[in-house]
């Protein structure tokens, strides 16, 4: 992932094409199923819903939409929290991810306070 990628539309489809593959390489039981159930919930949730935000029928339903991606991008972040506690061997790449989660957490949280100064 590139901090220099400003089109999110891709950012955030490879975000969870991202999520993806790091789900499969995780151990599958009892205590990571779920979690890694809720993460890629929670990961492709942002592409989708601003994919829906860039087609919305109006300004409400748009801050809707990126209001969304800003939750599913901070739940995301608390999901790659616990999958690298109970999963030691893949810390260093649970902080890359949550560093990503993070940064888009921020741009939606930016693009938000923008459209609250706007109504």
């Amino acid at each position: 992932m590139t901090n220099c990628d400003y089109n999110l539309e891709e950012r955030t489809a490879r975000f969870s094409e991202e999520i993806i593959a790091f789900s499969r390489l995780l151990r599958k039981d009892l205590i990571n199923n779920p979690l890694i159930s809720q993460l890629i919930r929670s990961a492709t949730s942002i592409g989708a819903n601003y994919m829906e935000a860039n087609g919305a029928s109006s300004k409400k339903d748009f801050k809707n939409k990126i209001y969304i991606c800003k939750k599913e991008s901070r739940e995301t972040k608390y999901w790659i929290q616990l999958i690298a506690k109970n999963n030691p061997e893949v810390v260093e790449k649970c902080r890359i991810l949550w560093q990503e989660a993070q940064e888009l957490t921020l741009i939606f949280s930016k693009i938000t306070l923008t459209l609250e100064k706007k109504s």
